[in-house]
């Protein structure tokens, strides 16, 4: 969706770029019925200014903005009814049970939603590519990321790829430093700034491996320092802030990434999930019969 994708740029545009893109958040509507050059004059810029805070989102053109902002009111105007009954991410003291459950799914599906429809296709068919091709694939993260990391390892250990999540920095950095052009690297990093996940990516790159950036922030260095970033979008609410807030959009991610490399890989794929699904039913424990 356009407007969430404003949202999540608006921290780091200019002074006069935010002016248009907080404008244009407070009244969609009122943006669809005008030109760039009266955009400009209501923002208290310029019709040059709107035209760079189009090509900032990464849109053609002015019009395209307005396309983009009418399908979202259209789809929004479809779902009115489930809309009327929205929650907002807050959750107070006194809320009862029901309204926590519900405050929290909401919060959830719209990040699953957003990320969904804003996922850059080429970008997944790229890193797919990438990780398909690999002889060998590291995955970095540290806190929260990194239990992302250990789950996509999880994920690409039971398709068949050689692949590892290193969680701290220095064991990160020895391995990125044995990698070669025939590696990949998934590097996962809510913030996109954290220095333990782009120290060892940034030597992977400098070893000619394939790079991966799964990240909530396109323009941070980790994302920067990748051939290719997939963006997530938050589900925060009161007691979910960070990493918590964004783990489900995440994992999304992660699972369309997985899903296309056993595709690409599909015989070792097929193969590996024969050769292990019997595993977990062996170690289950078997009621008693009374």
């Amino acid at each position: 969706m356009i407007t969430a994708l404003i949202r999540s740029e608006l921290p780091r545009m200019s002074g006069s770029l935010r002016k248009v893109g907080e404008v244009v958040l407070a009244d969609p509507a009122a943006v669809t019925r005008g030109s760039a050059a009266e955009l400009g004059r209501r923002t208290g810029t310029s019709q040059a200014t709107v035209t760079r805070f189009c090509h900032g989102l990464g849109l053609e053109s002015y019009q395209q903005l307005l396309i983009e902002l009418a399908q979202e009111q259209g789809r929004a105007a479809a779902g009115a009814a489930e809309a009327a009954g929205a929650l907002g991410p807050r959750i107070g003291p006194g809320d009862d049970l029901e309204r926590v459950i519900a405050v929290i799914a909401e919060a959830d599906l719209r990040a699953l939603r957003q990320t969904a429809e804003l996922l850059d296709r080429q970008a997944l068919e790229r890193a797919a590519q990438a990780l398909a091709g690999a002889r060998r694939i590291d995955v970095y993260g540290v806190g929260g990321s990194g239990v992302i990391a250990q789950e996509t390892q999880a994920r690409l250990f039971g398709i068949g790829c050689a692949v590892h999540a290193w969680t701290e920095v220095h064991a990160a950095e020895t391995s990125a430093a044995l990698l070669t052009p025939s590696d990949a690297v998934v590097a996962v990093s809510r913030s996109g700034a954290t220095r333990e996940v782009l120290a060892p990516l940034r030597l992977a790159a400098e070893r000619g491996a394939a790079t991966v950036a799964v990240t909530g922030d396109p323009r941070s260095p980790v994302a920067q320092a990748a051939d290719v970033a997939l963006t997530s979008y938050s589900g925060e609410t009161s007691f979910r802030h960070g990493d918590f807030g964004t783990r489900h959009s995440v994992l999304l991610l992660v699972d369309c990434l997985y899903a296309r490399v056993a595709q690409l890989t599909y015989e070792r794929a097929t193969a590996s999930i024969a050769l292990t699904s019997h595993i977990a039913g062996t170690h289950a424990v078997r009621p008693r019969r009374r």
